[in-house]
């Protein structure tokens, strides 16, 4: 090989793998926002101790066209977690309590499943989706908003829950019982965990443009709408309503702000001028970036990764020899991403307002950025998510159409709908009514009102749902239980649509027909 053809190699090999300059990444971003039509993104990278990147991209909405910038506030969705873990961090280092702490002890009323699980349930448990319950369990008290379940619901609810697994033994995935440790957060901090939040971590952060929950910006002028594309053009959504607190997923932010906190973290709990102030200790840092709960390998030859897991808050695992912690968020139209790679001193985070082609543009950017730090190629992520959503779309939209023709072709299928009309009820879910509206079979769950709709009979003891809300798509099959004279005296329910999001955990659900007075 002559010198000058090495030479020439070096080159190229040093454009293929460089660090993305920022007018890079406004080519990177603007591209994604194309491909997986997306109306508005915001991006902020730190490297060093220092922002190197906070700029937005898109508009805030299609309605009003106002372009996003670095302190639009999005949904940052389950990215609150780590939010929470750390007050309760702040919590630990007050000596109010211990990370092992049984949680009956602070809140008696917490019940679980058995006795066993309830007396050894202890706070970490509460963060680490270890509890043995199923992948979303009781989130339809919260999904859709505006129901009216309260945290004293939600207490009692879990001692209904059947376990999947054995107690601390398999990852499922939960958001309730981060309401549980919100709600152990306000107990013995005497505020709220809004309060807490807005006081303890985005005060002393300068974190001046960011929101504990919805109902706390004054000023909506730079918020950014969620948008869907699920119906075919883009749509504009409502704001998603407040949940009983925001421990799970409440927090509104931009990415300016949120470059702070990803600099916390990389400085290990130092923050401020030279660093002299302390959020939270390093101790405590190593506590939450500790693996809890082991997680299955992705074994993707690209990154050599050897485990993979969660701590409290943040998924964990090893890329090229670099730790990475991480964290996604999702609500509907809102879907977002943050990185951190502690041992390159990197942090990026991702926000759009716009699915599901939100979730390519947090993947695609993120993980392209992460590898121009790692010296990898350009994998061409934008593109394979792009290509990935095309597929699993039409995937899903196949098995949901063959569905609906099935209920044209029974159109004219007579039923007797008295044997179907009842009040049904599920112990913790509350009370569903099935009754004629108009000479149409419907359905109303009556603490979760969003949820009603119109019953298509399907076939045998099966109809389909269409709810009244559309925001995502939590369409279902009722599935009636009959006794020997035709009459319904249960009731199951499950998602339509193989993308169905885990939190309309329909299939949770044990409804009982209740007797007429």
């Amino acid at each position: 090989m002559t010198r000058l053809l090495f030479s020439v190699l070096l080159c190229i090999s040093y454009i293929t793998t460089a660090q993305y300059t920022s007018s890079q990444i406004d080519s990177l971003v603007n591209d994604a926002l194309v491909k997986l039509n997306v109306a508005g993104a915001a991006v902020a990278v730190v490297k060093d101790g220092k922002i190197v990147h906070s700029k937005g991209y898109g508009v805030t909405s299609i309605e009003t066209g106002k372009k996003v910038n670095a302190h639009s506030q999005f949904a940052i969705a389950s990215n609150s977690k780590a939010f929470t873990t750390a007050a309760l961090a702040l919590l630990v280092e007050e000596g109010k309590l211990k990370w092992t702490d049984r949680v009956i002890d602070h809140i008696p009323e917490f019940k679980m499943y058995n006795a066993y699980v309830t007396e050894n349930f202890n706070i970490e448990d509460l963060l680490t989706h270890r509890s043995g319950l199923g992948l979303g369990i009781g989130d339809l008290m919260i999904f859709p908003d505006g129901s009216d379940f309260s945290i004293d619901d939600l207490l009692a609810s879990f001692q209904y829950f059947k376990p999947v697994s054995a107690f601390r033994t398999k990852f499922d995935y939960d958001n309730l019982l981060y309401l549980v440790a919100g709600e152990l957060i306000s107990r013995k901090s005497g505020m709220s965990w809004e309060d807490f939040i807005q006081t303890r971590i985005f005060d002393p952060l300068g974190m001046d443009n960011s929101y504990p929950s919805l109902n706390r910006i004054a000023d909506k002028s730079n918020m950014a709408s969620p948008h869907t594309t699920a119906y075919g053009t883009m749509q504009v959504l409502p704001n998603y309503e407040e949940m009983i607190n925001g421990a799970a997923g409440g927090i509104y932010a931009n990415v300016d702000d949120l470059a702070q906190w990803m600099l916390v973290h990389l400085n290990q709990g130092a923050y401020g001028e030279q660093l002299k102030d302390t959020l939270f200790s390093l101790e405590n840092q190593i506590e939450m970036w500790t693996i809890h709960t082991t997680l299955r390998t992705n074994r993707n030859p690209r990154y050599n990764s050897h485990f993979s897991g969660y701590g409290l808050g943040w998924g964990l695992t090893d890329i090229k020899g670099n730790m990475e912690v991480s964290h996604t968020g999702g609500l509907p139209g809102m879907l977002s991403r943050t990185v951190l790679i502690p041992d390159l001193h990197l942090g990026i985070v991702v926000l759009t307002n716009t699915e599901p082609g939100g979730g390519g543009v947090f993947a695609g950017v993120s993980r392209t950025l992460v590898d121009s730090y790692l010296g990898l190629d350009d994998y061409g992520w934008v593109q394979r998510y792009a290509d990935h959503l095309k597929e699993s779309k039409g995937e899903a939209e196949a098995v949901v159409s063959k569905v609906w023709e099935s209920v044209a072709d029974n159109k004219k299928t007579k039923i007797d709908k008295t044997n179907y009309i009842g009040t049904y009820e599920d112990v913790w879910f509350g009370k569903i009514d099935v009754f004629d509206k108009n000479g149409t079979l419907w359905m109303k769950c009556l603490r979760s009102p969003k949820l009603n709709g119109p019953m298509s009979f399907y076939k045998a003891n099966t109809f389909v749902v269409k709810w009244e809300y559309q925001d995502m798509n939590a369409d279902v099959f009722a599935m009636f239980n009959l006794d020997e004279n035709g009459q319904a005296i249960g009731l199951k329910m499950k998602g339509i649509s193989p993308e169905i999001d885990f939190s309309f955990d329909f299939q949770d659900l044990d409804l009982h027909r209740l007797e007429k007075k």
